[in-house]
């Protein structure tokens, strides 16, 4: 599929490319970003380079991966956030934030935004957030998005070669007053 490009009232949700791979690159460089997220550590130029010429494009082609740059109208890359298709109409979230741009909600309102996306024109009737343990700045945001936290998945993350504890949350069509392509019963007492 080709990539879309989604507007909110402060960002432009747009894929990545060439031209943002030094970008890219210098953020990912912040220990926070390498910590607590799966991306290589140390993380290198060709890293980088993989990311913007040829992960992000490949899952826009083979619709399992849609990867949205967050910027502001004037252009400078605030994050980066992705929506993986982990099964029937189910995606996982992940995203990171700039070191200068956190505390400001741009990855709240790209999460919203790209998840609202999803549920209205890909069919995904569930969107999951995990993060390790302990990465309480990711949960933060997940709620802030209307996330509902489910519990802890033990062993259920592997980051740097290492199994490790997850959060795990969800979000579904009706928490943001949409519809779900598939009816849901949801479980009593």
């Amino acid at each position: 599929m080709e990539p879309v490009t989604l507007a909110t009232d402060r960002l432009l949700l747009r894929t990545v490319g060439p031209q943002d791979t030094d970008t890219v690159y210098r953020i990912c460089q912040d220990p926070d970003i390498q910590r607590w997220t799966t991306i290589p550590s140390p993380y290198l130029p060709e890293h980088a380079r993989g990311f913007t010429e040829q992960i992000a494009p490949d899952g826009w082609t083979n619709g399992t991966m849609f990867t949205f740059g967050v910027f502001l109208p004037a252009g400078e890359l605030t994050g980066m956030l992705g929506i993986t298709l982990r099964s029937f109409a189910t995606g996982e979230v992940g995203f990171w934030s700039a070191k200068e741009h956190r505390g400001n909600g741009y990855i709240t309102e790209a999460t919203v935004a790209a998840c609202r996306w999803a549920f209205t024109r890909m069919s995904i009737d569930r969107v999951e957030w995990r993060a390790e343990v302990g990465n309480t700045a990711s949960r933060a945001v997940a709620e802030r998005a209307g996330f509902t936290i489910e519990g802890v998945l033990r062993s259920s993350l592997v980051n740097k070669g290492v199994l490790r504890d997850g959060w795990v949350g969800s979000l579904l069509p009706s928490d943001l007053g949409l519809p779900s392509t598939t009816p849901y019963v949801p479980a009593r007492g």
